[in-house]
């Protein structure tokens, strides 16, 4: 009965701090357009908000007004529509100083009828190259999907509909570097990147369907507002990282190994490099469940 209880309340806590409803916030509240603003556009008092790209120049960004370390960050997004081939839209968190760390949903445009990619990655201390790569199981184009950041001192969680699709263990202690104290703002932006963002670069954009325009609806941050590291010690100690967040559920586990057994395209512990005399990271022949 007692492990019954502790597995419950386990559970009630990972839904608490992962929860995905999008209340009380809206992008005019909470963001600011850092990049070409006359390429983004607010209606519906805030809720409702439209990212254009317009040439091969000329994209743009949000980013939030408050930084935070540790939290889940959330946004409903409509991809863009047609042929997307070349265009690259983003929501990810980020710090801003030298070796800096970063958290990434990529999301890379193909050609009318071809799928999107979903690009996952993660920096800590500068260093990236952790890339995942997913086929939606959806049509990111026809309506609205959230997609979810969870970050904390144990774990990053990459969520679509609540459904995890990678997980990043803190392995620091064994040599793996982790981001626990810069502080990060959450980004969206859209661009071009027509020279590998399709199909390694071999179908370039169509020009001619500018503008290229990404939607979203509502943003939710649940986090721990924080300005400098020196709060990282106090985020690390919220309700963020509280006892029943450092794993996921058994039904998110399942989900999580349903989604990467059917829609995993590209996984860099599993790079044909690695055999060549190239050291496989470390954290690949760890648990990261």
């Amino acid at each position: 009965m007692e492990r019954m209880t502790k597995a419950l309340l386990a559970a009630v806590a990972m839904a608490a701090v992962l929860e995905l409803g999008l209340v009380g916030a809206n992008f005019l509240d909470k963001c600011d357009i850092t990049w070409e603003p006359q390429n983004a556009k607010m209606t519906e008092g805030g809720n409702h908000l439209t990212l254009s790209l317009v040439s091969n120049s000329s994209g743009s960004m949000l980013r939030t007004k408050k930084q935070f370390i540790f939290g889940s960050v959330s946004t409903m997004m409509k991809l863009v529509k047609g042929n997307s081939a070349g265009t690259v839209t983003t929501y990810y968190t980020s710090s801003v100083d030298n070796d800096h760390d970063e958290i990434d949903f990529e999301f890379l445009g193909n050609e009318t009828g071809q799928p999107y990619t979903i690009h996952t990655n993660v920096f800590a201390d500068g260093v990236g190259a952790k890339e995942m790569q997913f086929r939606p199981w959806f049509d990111p184009t026809a309506d609205f999907h959230n997609y979810t950041i969870f970050w904390n001192p144990s774990m990053i969680v990459w969520l679509v509909d609540r459904i995890p699709i990678r997980v990043f263990r803190n392995y620091a202690k064994e040599g793996v570097a982790y981001p626990t104290k810069r502080p990060m703002y959450g980004f969206s932006s859209i661009w071009a990147a027509e020279d590998w963002a399709t199909q390694g670069g071999r179908v370039k954009t169509d020009w001619s369907k500018a503008p290229f325009v990404a939607e979203y609806r509502e943003i939710s941050l649940q986090v721990c507002e924080c300005a400098s590291a020196a709060c990282a010690e106090t985020c690390a100690s919220s309700r963020y990282a509280a006892p029943g967040t450092h794993k996921l559920t058994d039904k998110q586990l399942r989900e999580l190994k349903a989604v990467q057994l059917g829609y995993t395209i590209y996984d860099y512990c599993k790079d044909a490099k690695w055999p060549n005399g190239t050291q496989v990271p470390l954290e690949c022949g760890m648990d990261q469940y």
